[in-house]
């Protein structure tokens, strides 16, 4: 994970130095845009599911232990996992349109 941020932070910090090129800064600078989308789409969506298997693991847990407040639990849980996905998909709507 350490070299993966290092790679990362590595690649951010040439984005600071695109213009020296001349001729071909546009094509590097959609190129480095459409790349930086493809990573805040991809973390969006590990944290996306990252979260709504811990919620849905401690819900389920939860039900399981108390099987008669599997109703308390259930909506709360659905709600908590349609507010976790919308910011997987406003993610990918600010790419569309970015």
């Amino acid at each position: 994970m350490k070299k993966f941020i290092a790679l990362f932070a590595l690649v951010a910090t040439s984005v600071a130095f695109a213009n020296e090129g001349g001729e071909s800064t546009a094509f590097f600078n959609q190129w480095t845009k459409a790349c930086f989308y493809l990573l805040a789409v991809s973390f969006a969506a590990y944290g996306g599911t990252k979260s709504q298997s811990a919620a849905a693991s401690v819900a389920l847990e939860g039900m399981a232990r108390n099987p008669a407040a599997a109703d308390k639990l259930f909506v709360p849980m659905i709600l908590s996992l349609a507010l976790m996905e919308s910011l997987v998909i406003f993610t990918l709507i600010s790419i569309y349109l970015g």
